[in-house]
């Protein structure tokens, strides 16, 4: 049942749910009931569909950082940072932003760190824009409209129409920026990872401090992070 909630993409009913898997009505809503208390599935809009929740999410996670392509995903994101020679970050959506996964430091003194675990709003991040971005037009407006676009910085978006014109944009180019929204004097760019299915997966992403790069170098940089997405892809989701 969890397998194909995660691989359907969209929110599903119980009956759904039962129907793909081949269990009796009841059946299908009295576990799906069971794993909602057990924190695996939530109720999507307060209506009768469920997606993923975080307790879902975690141990998918936990299964990737168990595996052998952990190691392989840190290779990758090692290699993506000494060419990018900034912190390069692997990003994940849970409900309440985006949390950092993995990461490799840069080498230089003067860094913005954000440590493993960290969770970062949606609105004002290269990551959270990457990940709503990829969201259908409808399901994206729908989410934006259920943010609390807090003021950061004096660059944060804080209106939806000014969001979603940004996160359209997005979706046309490729990768999303952060244009000093969350931290002043901070830029980040991200790309989306893609599962097999070509469902969002995660973001990988570079930031860093505008007294040493800027917009036009880190977007200069894009095919590289574009690059390392599509390696993960094969490392996370290919037969290893």
């Amino acid at each position: 049942m969890l397998e194909v909630i995660s691989n359907a993409g969209k929110p599903l009913t119980a009956t759904d749910i039962g129907r793909e898997v081949g269990l009796a009505k009841q059946t299908s809503q009295r576990l799906c009931a069971t794993l909602e208390s057990e924190g695996f599935l939530i109720r999507h809009a307060n209506s009768k569909k469920f997606v993923p929740a975080r307790r879902a999410r975690l141990m998918s996670s936990g299964l990737l950082h168990a595996s052998r392509s952990h190691i392989a995903r840190r290779q990758v994101l090692q290699d993506v940072a000494q060419k990018v020679q900034e912190t390069v970050n692997f990003v994940v959506p849970e409900e309440t932003g985006m949390s950092y996964l993995d990461r490799v430091e840069t080498d230089w003194p003067f860094r913005v760190q954000f440590p493993i675990g960290s969770n970062v709003p949606f609105h004002c991040t290269a990551s959270g824009k990457t990940f709503m971005a990829s969201l259908p037009p409808k399901a994206r407006k729908s989410f934006v409209n259920g943010l609390n676009l807090t003021r950061h910085t004096q660059h944060t978006h804080v209106t939806t129409e000014s969001l979603l014109g940004d996160l359209a944009k997005v979706a046309k180019r490729g990768f999303a920026l952060d244009e000093e929204e969350f931290i002043d004097g901070m830029i980040a760019i991200a790309v989306p990872v893609y599962d097999p299915q070509g469902q969002f997966a995660a973001a990988l992403a570079f930031h860093g401090p505008t007294q040493r790069i800027s917009i036009d170098t880190i977007v200069s940089r894009q095919d590289i992070l574009r690059e390392g997405a599509e390696r993960l892809t094969d490392v996370l989701f290919g037969d290893v």
